[in-house]
C-alpha cells in the first residue's frame, strides 16, 4: 500500500518504523532537514521536504497516489489543512493527529468537514491507558478489548507467588476466577503456553478476563492491591488534563505537580477539583509536604524522561502503591523493568498499534475484521481482537475440531456483554468478537488462525 506520513517527529518515524516492516510504500514529508537526512539514512522510504500543508509539496510527494496520508506533525492546525488538501487531492483515507484537548468533543464535526476518515490523539490514548492501569494496580499494563468486556493484564511472578512451579492445567483447579494466560516471557523469549507450561519466578504473563474475573484472579493469589483512590500527577501537559477526567470519573482525586506557574493558571481551569501544586516534582522536599508517602498512585508524565525516572524510583522508595511511567525512549523500557518499574507508557507505541490496526484492515483484499491490536512482548507477539463475520471457516464449528497454527491461541469469545473462555465445546459464532493471540504479522483476519 502507498501511504504518505506527514510529519517525522516522535510519532511519526514511529509509524513510518512500523509500516515499513509491514513492507508498505513510505513516503515521508517534514519541514526540517537534519531530520528528513535521519530518516533516509535509517529507513527504505521517499523523503520529501517541505511543509505538510503545502499543496505543492503534497503534489511532489504524489500525494494524490496514495491510498492513505497520516498526518502527525506537531501542529493540530497543520494536521487539519494537511489532512483536508490530501483529500481534496483525492487520497480516500486521512487520518490526522490531533491532541488539543478543546477539539476532543468535536472529533465528528472535524472528520465531516475536513474529510478525515480517523482521528488519533496520543495523549488521550495515553491517558486511558494509565488510567486502566490504575484501576488494576496489582498489574504492569492493562490492555482492553470490546469496550472493557475483556481485558489482558500483565504480571510478573515474584519468588513468593503461589504460580512460582505451576503448570498451568493445574490453574483451574486451584484458583476458581475464569482467565487465561496467553503469554509467558521468559528472558528474551515469548512463549504461547499450553496446558504443560510451567511458570516460574521472573515470568511476565499476559492473562486475559473479564475485569472481575482478573480482579478475583489477582486476590487468589494474593496479588490484590488495594483500589486507587488518590493520585499524584507529575507534569501538566495534554496527558494530565485528560487523565484527570477519567479519573474523575472514576471518583479518583489527583494532585498534579506543575513548576510552570502559566500552565499552573490554566490547569485550575482545566481541572477545577484537582489539587494544582505549582513546585518542582523533582525536589524531594515538594512531594514530601503534598503526599508522596501517604498517595495510592504517583504518575509522572512529563516531557524529559530523565525526570520521569529519577523520580519514579524516589517514588518507589517511599513506598507508593503504584507507580506507572511516561517515556518516549524505547531503550529505557528494560533498564526500568530492572529497577522495578513495570509499568511503562508510550504515546508514540500506542499510536503505531492504532495506525498499523487501520493500515491492515485497509489491506486485506477480504475485508479484515480487526478491530483493536496491542503489541506484547517487545512487538514479538499481538493480541488482537476480531468480529466474526458470516462464511468464515473458523465459526458455527466446535473449536476441538479446529486446527489452530502453531503459537496462535485463542483467549477469549465475547458475545454481546457476555466473556467466555473458551474450551474444546466452545464455538465462534457470526457476530462474536475473538480475542487472539499470535506471533506479529501472522495473524491479519480470524480465518488466519486456522492451519
Amino acid at each position: 500500500m502507498k501511504i504518505v506520513i506527514a510529519g517525522a517527529g516522535k510519532v511519526g518515524r514511529t509509524i513510518a518504523t512500523a509500516l515499513t516492516a509491514e513492507k508498505h510504500d513510505i513516503t515521508v514529508i517534514d519541514s526540517d532537514p537534519e531530520t528528513i537526512e535521519e530518516i533516509s539514512g535509517e529507513l527504505d522510504v521517499i523523503c520529501v521536504e517541505g511543509n505538510a500543508a503545502d499543496p505543492e509539496t503534497l503534489r511532489e510527494a504524489r500525494t494524490g497516489e496514495a491510498e492513505l496520508l497520516i498526518a502527525t506533525t506537531e501542529k493540530d492546525e497543520v494536521n487539519m489543512v494537511c489532512g483536508m488538501a490530501s483529500h481534496h487531492l483525492g487520497v480516500e483515507h486521512v487520518i490526522a493527529r490531533i491532541r488539543d484537548p478543546q477539539y476532543l468533543h468535536q472529533t465528528d464535526f472535524l472528520r465531516e468537514a475536513m474529510g478525515l476518515t480517523s482521528i488519533v490523539n496520543p495523549e488521550y490514548e495515553c491517558a486511558k491507558e494509565v488510567s486502566r492501569i490504575l484501576r488494576f494496580p496489582g498489574a504492569a499494563r492493562v490492555d482492553s478489548f470490546s469496550k472493557g468486556s475483556v481485558e489482558i493484564a500483565e504480571y510478573r511472578v515474584p519468588a513468593e507467588s503461589v504460580l512460582n512451579g505451576l503448570a498451568l492445567k493445574e490453574l483451574a483447579g486451584r484458583f476458581r476466577a475464569k482467565v487465561l494466560i496467553g503469554l509467558v516471557e521468559r528472558e528474551d523469549t515469548a512463549l504461547i503456553p499450553n496446558g504443560n507450561t510451567v511458570l516460574w519466578e521472573g515470568d511476565r504473563l499476559s492473562i486475559t478476563g473479564a475485569s472481575g474475573e482478573l480482579r478475583r484472579f489477582f486476590a487468589a493469589i494474593g496479588a490484590y492491591r488495594k483500589p486507587v483512590r488518590h493520585a499524584m500527577v507529575m507534569g501538566g501537559g495534554r496527558t494530565a488534563v485528560y487523565l484527570y477526567r477519567l479519573l474523575h470519573d472514576s471518583n479518583i482525586s489527583v494532585t498534579v505537580l506543575e513548576r510552570d506557574r502559566e500552565l499552573c493558571e490554566r490547569l485550575c481551569d482545566a481541572m477545577p477539583d484537582a489539587e494544582i501544586v505549582c513546585g518542582d516534582a523533582t525536589s524531594s522536599e515538594i512531594l514530601g509536604e503534598y503526599g508522596i508517602e501517604s498517595t495510592d498512585a504517583f504518575v509522572a508524565l512529563t516531557g524529559d524522561d530523565g525526570d520521569n525516572i529519577v523520580t519514579s524510583l524516589y517514588a518507589k522508595e517511599c513506598q507508593v502503591g503504584k507507580v506507572v511511567i511516561k517515556v518516549n525512549r524505547d531503550h529505557f523500557a528494560d533498564i526500568l523493568i530492572g529497577a522495578g518499574l513495570e509499568s511503562i507508557v508510550s504515546p508514540k507505541e500506542i499510536v503505531a498499534e492504532q495506525i498499523t490496526r487501520y493500515v491492515r484492515g485497509l489491506s486485506d483484499s477480504a475485508g479484515s475484521s480487526m478491530e483493536m491490536l496491542y503489541r506484547l512482548a517487545d512487538g514479538k507477539i499481538e493480541a488482537l481482537e476480531f468480529r466474526a463475520d458470516e462464511n468464515l471457516r473458523c465459526t458455527n464449528r466446535p473449536l476441538k475440531e479446529l486446527k489452530l497454527k502453531k503459537n496462535t491461541l485463542l483467549t477469549a469469545i465475547i458475545r454481546g456483554s457476555k466473556s467466555i473462555l473458551p474450551d474444546g465445546e466452545s464455538r465462534i459464532l457470526p457476530g462474536d468478537h475473538a480475542v487472539v493471540v499470535a506471533e506479529s504479522g501472522t495473524v491479519g483476519t480470524l480465518d488466519d488462525i486456522l492451519e
